[in-house]
C-alpha cells in the first residue's frame, strides 16, 4: 500500500468515526426552513442565500399563504412580491428570479418542481447547493452533500478539505461520505455548528469531536 492510499484510508476511517458520533448526537437533526412540499422549499432556499432561516421563516407563511403554487407566483407582481420578502435581504433580486423561476416552472414542467439536477440548476436563482437541498429534502433524492458556510468551516477545520470552493468542497464529500448519508450529513454539520463548532469561539473544551479534530494540535 502506498503512502498517498494510507494516508486516504487514514482520512476515511477518521471521516466515518466523525459522522458515527454526529448521528449518535444529533439524532433529530433535519432541515430547518419550514415547507410542505417541494414548491415551498424551493422558494425557501432561494430566499435563504445570505439570510438566517429563522428569518426566511418568518418571511414565508406570507409567501405561500398568498401564492399557493409557482403558477400563482409567477402572475404576481414583482413589486408584491419584493414587499412580501423584503427582511430577507437582496429583495429586488431574489424576487426577480423567484418570479422568472416559477413562470418555468408553471410553463414547462406543468407547474411542478422538476425532479433532476440539470432541470433545476437551469431555473433563476437555482445553483447546485439549492438543488440539492431541494433533491435530498423534497424528493429524497441523494444527489450530492448540501455545501453552506456550516459544513465549510467544519470540513476545512476537521481536516476533510482546504478549500472555501464550494463545488469542489462537495465533490471531496461525495467521495468520502457514504452516498446513504449524503442527505443527512449537512444537517449533522449545521446542527454542530450552530451548538458546538462556531465560527467565532467554538466550544472545543465541550466538544465530543475533539480527539478526532485536527485543530487539537494546533
Amino acid at each position: 500500500m502506498t503512502s498517498v492510499q494510507k494516508n486516504r484510508q487514514k482520512s476515511n476511517s477518521q471521516f466515518l468515526t466523525v459522522l458515527s458520533l454526529l448521528k449518535k448526537h444529533y439524532p433529530n437533526a433535519h432541515c430547518a426552513l419550514n415547507y410542505k412540499n417541494p414548491y415551498q422549499l424551493l422558494i425557501a432556499t432561494i430566499l435563504s442565500a445570505q439570510c438566517t432561516d429563522e428569518r426566511v421563516n418568518k418571511v414565508t407563511p406570507a409567501v405561500f399563504k398568498k401564492y399557493k403554487d409557482p403558477a400563482s407566483l409567477a402572475k404576481a407582481e414583482l413589486e408584491d412580491i419584493e414587499y412580501l420578502i423584503r427582511s430577507a435581504g437582496f429583495y429586488k433580486n431574489k424576487a426577480k428570479n423567484i418570479k422568472a423561476c416559477c413562470e418555468i416552472i408553471a410553463k414547462k414542467y406543468q407547474n411542478k418542481v422538476p425532479q433532476e439536477m440539470d432541470q433545476l440548476i437551469e431555473l433563476p436563482g437555482v445553483g447546485r447547493k439549492t438543488a440539492n437541498v431541494v433533491l435530498g429534502n423534497a424528493f429524497s433524492i441523494a444527489s450530492g452533500v448540501v455545501v453552506d458556510t456550516h459544513v465549510t468551516r467544519l470540513s476545512k477545520r476537521l481536516g476533510w478539505v482546504n478549500t472555501d470552493n464550494a463545488v469542489q468542497i462537495e465533490q471531496i464529500l461525495n467521495e468520502i461520505c457514504p452516498r446513504s448519508d449524503w442527505i443527512m450529513l449537512s444537517h449533522y454539520l449545521i446542527s454542530h455548528g450552530r451548538s458546538i463548532c462556531k465560527a467565532r469561539s467554538p466550544k472545543c473544551e465541550s466538544c465530543f469531536l475533539l480527539k478526532s479534530c485536527p485543530q487539537r494540535y494546533l
